[in-house]
């Protein structure tokens, strides 16, 4: 298994999405997001944006107000996943136009959905922007 969890952070730590892909507590959770969002926020634009905690490789990158934080195992590779998370920027931004933190808080649903397209059990099973939107402009127009 490849990746563990995805969080969506903006400027404050506030976290505004939280997918796992591994059990851990509420108490754990907590505890993880808050010593990780601490870290990375520290961090300047010159430094890397590749950070180890614990048992987890951490590889982060900030569009405007929000930081997308993934976790992931230590043989994963750095690259791809910034890749990835460039990619899930760009269908979210395709899906609401220029994505804000306030998209990710109003449709909160949306961006979990997108991210089940993508990611199955911590693997990325799915890159095609048009694939991932596909099931949720259909809902959208059935509503």
């Amino acid at each position: 298994m490849g990746i563990r969890f995805i969080l969506m952070v903006n400027k404050q730590g506030q976290t505004r999405l939280a997918q796992y892909y591994e059990y851990l507590t509420l108490e754990e959770r907590r505890a993880l997001e808050g010593e990780i969002v601490r870290k990375c926020l520290a961090r300047n634009e010159q430094q890397c944006s590749f950070v180890e905690h614990r048992n987890y490789k951490i590889v982060y990158r900030r569009y405007a107000s929000l930081f997308f934080l993934v976790g992931v195992d230590n043989e994963e590779n750095e690259l791809a996943i910034l890749e990835f998370i460039h990619l899930l920027v760009e269908t979210m931004d395709r899906h609401f136009g220029n994505v804000c933190e306030l998209d990710i808080m109003f449709h909160l649903e949306k961006a979990h959905f997108m991210l089940e397209e993508m990611v199955m059990n911590g693997c990325i099973v799915e890159t095609s922007k048009a694939n991932i939107l596909a099931p949720i402009q259909l809902m959208d127009k059935a509503s």
